[in-house]
């Protein structure tokens, strides 16, 4: 491809997937594997969350629509990664590379939003028991929902104005399996500093206000759960717990990834794969496989389709 100083770059390379053939396939092979099972398994906790009437509360509502934003971020770019392990020349076309960085900022903005509601739901389940058929329900939550994505979708479109009309006309590696937009903005054939101020601005305002939420939420129910009677704080203590250690495992290599978002570090691009594609199993894990309620609802499931 011509890269001279009049042409546009019109494909990305993805710089970081190249090296020996014999790696490729087994990365290829383990990822295909590892990904098919968690779009499998968080695709069977909504499809139990819609079966079973039992399941049809707030919470379940909330988490089932986790599990579906854990499958869109788990798709966004990691199918392309698994192709790419096949190829001699991992390319991905301009427009190809745009639209991975829109549904990321939608997929991760939407989930941190919906974070921020199961702790809100967490907090009304602990703190205020008496008012919860009240405050929340099914109706209020989709709309909350909804609302979520739309803001997602707002965050990702402001997010893309600043990139999309950039001159590309130089190199064309990406140090990642996906195009990330710190990364592909330092590829830009122009002084982008201002641009990388206004990025940084944008996903850190979002990030920061949902992250001190989460802090406000966790700490009210921390100084609840400390009240109440020893029955009740084992059961407040372990949805503290399991919400708290997604919420880690969400904002951790989000706060790490966005702290040096311009450096080339290795451990960068082993957080974008944990947050991509690793993170949605834990989640799954940790919220609906240790739920009593929701194994059994599997089960029911199972045998109504083998008797079916």
């Amino acid at each position: 491809m011509d890269q001279g100083s009049n042409s546009r770059v019109t494909e990305f390379v993805s710089h970081h997937l190249s090296g020996p053939r014999e790696p490729q396939l087994f990365y290829f092979a383990f990822f295909t594997l590892f990904s098919s099972s968690i779009e499998l398994g968080n695709l069977l906790i909504v499809l139990t969350v819609l079966s079973e009437p039992a399941l049809h509360t707030p919470m379940y509502f909330l988490l089932s629509s986790l599990s579906f934003t854990d499958v869109c971020l788990s798709t966004f770019a990691t199918p392309k990664m698994i192709v790419d392990f096949l190829m001699e020349h991992k390319t991905i076309s301009f427009e190809g590379c745009m639209a991975q960085i829109f549904f990321q900022h939608v997929f991760a903005g939407g989930e941190m939003m919906l974070l921020v509601t199961m702790a809100y739901e967490g907090y009304v389940a602990i703190c205020r028991p008496q008012h919860y058929a009240a405050i929340m329900s099914v109706c209020k939550c989709t709309v909350l929902v909804v609302g979520f994505w739309l803001i997602g979708v707002l965050h990702s479109v402001s997010q893309l104005v600043f990139i999309v009309n950039l001159p590309f006309c130089g190199p064309n590696k990406v140090d990642s399996f996906f195009c990330d937009l710190p990364l592909v903005i330092r590829l830009a054939c122009t002084d982008t500093y201002i641009l990388e101020i206004l990025m940084l601005s944008d996903s850190g305002l979002m990030g920061i206000s949902s992250f001190v939420l989460l802090l406000i939420c966790y700490t009210v129910i921390l100084v609840t759960v400390r009240r109440q009677s020893s029955v009740g704080m084992a059961k407040a203590w372990a949805i503290l717990t399991a919400h708290v250690t997604v919420v880690t495992l969400f904002f951790g290599p989000c706060i790490f990834i966005y702290a040096w978002p311009f450096s080339n570090f290795l451990v960068n691009n082993i957080l974008s794969i944990f947050y991509t594609v690793f993170t949605p199993l834990l989640n799954r894990l940790m919220y609906m496989l240790r739920n009593k309620e929701v194994i059994p609802a599997m089960q029911k499931l199972r045998r109504q389709k083998v008797s079916s």
